[in-house]
């Protein structure tokens, strides 16, 4: 699988990244096993991961495959902190104590001494960015990451926090940003993608099927072992089961009759090579799907097919964030 450089940084991740909200929870540590056994054979290293998935469940899982099954330094270990779900509802705390002590929990559950790329899982008002920035510059500067960036940043959050930290030596310089991408999400273009190239962000792209939509599997109605049955997932989905995502997928499906190839890895590949993507991250229920995903590093989508997937799926580019 072909690496590349995250941003202007030396990181060097594979292309697909492999999501793991799911285990620990509905992907147990065999079929875990299992997906990482599959990935790693395919050339992949980027695993991305989160304290709040699972309440910690996922870190723990990999923490048990790096003592078992794969060498600490033949992956690249992404990890977030900022959202947490231990009192049964969405909190979010980016404090510097708070982000600090899940960092040391996140390295405890994976048995390691340090994440390759630490996040900021999301912004919050609630707190001073200088001080939720200045827990990364703490972690950096201890050895406990090597990298770090933030994840569901909005473009004027992205912007402003990559130029603080630009804007005094020896603050921790940010290496990405992990946002929602996909053919049904394309809002990144307006303003996340330009902050991020321009200040030297990679862009991780997490849910590059749209959701599992792209697939195809939700055109005749929702299979019951699907994660739009799921009743974690079910909310998650449902938003890109409209008529206008309905079109979006037809023109995957056609594009991928006319490759030979299946839906999902026309979506994949088109993400996958949008300029200022990093990684496409790809989170499957069971290795069988993740093996499906795979075969799409033997894609190249031709560009008549690319332009017409952008045209069908294009968002709206007015004043300001298409000029005057």
């Amino acid at each position: 699988m072909q690496q590349r450089l995250l941003g202007r940084s030396g990181l060097r991740v594979s292309r697909i990244g492999l999501g793991t909200m799911t285990w620990g929870r509905d992907t147990d540590e065999h079929e875990s096993a299992d997906q990482l056994r599959a990935f790693l054979d395919a050339g992949g290293t980027l695993v991305d991961t989160a304290a709040g998935y699972g309440d910690g469940a996922s870190e723990t899982v990999i923490g048990g495959l790096l003592r078992t099954l794969v060498a600490r330094d033949e992956v690249v270990i992404a990890t977030k902190a900022g959202i947490s779900r231990r009192t049964g509802e969405r909190v979010v705390d980016v404090s510097r104590r708070r982000l600090l002590d899940e960092l040391d929990a996140s390295l405890r559950r994976l048995g390691t001494d340090h994440v390759d790329l630490w996040q900021v899982h999301t912004w919050s008002d609630a707190v001073p960015v200088e001080e939720t920035l200045g827990a990364l510059d703490a972690a950096l500067a201890s050895g406990r990451c090597r990298y770090v960036g933030v994840s569901n940043y909005s473009g004027w959050q992205t912007a402003h926090a990559a130029t603080w930290q630009r804007a005094w030596p020896g603050r921790a310089p940010l290496v990405s940003t992990q946002m929602e991408y996909s053919l049904l999400a394309r809002g990144v273009e307006r303003e996340v993608l330009p902050a991020a190239e321009a200040l030297g962000l990679g862009l991780l792209a997490w849910s590059p099927l749209g959701r599992g939509v792209l697939t195809g599997k939700y055109r005749g109605g929702i299979p019951a072992d699907s994660r739009a049955a799921s009743p974690h997932f079910s909310a998650f989905v449902e938003r890109y089961l409209t008529p206008a995502a309905r079109r979006v997928v037809d023109a995957v499906v056609t594009a991928a009759e006319g490759l030979g190839a299946a839906p999902l890895e026309i979506a994949l590949a088109w993400v996958r090579d949008r300029p200022g993507v990093g990684a496409a991250i790809v989170g499957a229920r069971t290795a069988a799907q993740l093996r499906g995903s795979l075969p799409t590093e033997e894609i190249t989508l031709p560009v008549e097919i690319r332009e017409a997937l952008e045209d069908v799926s294009a968002v709206c580019m007015d004043y300001p964030d298409a000029g005057r």
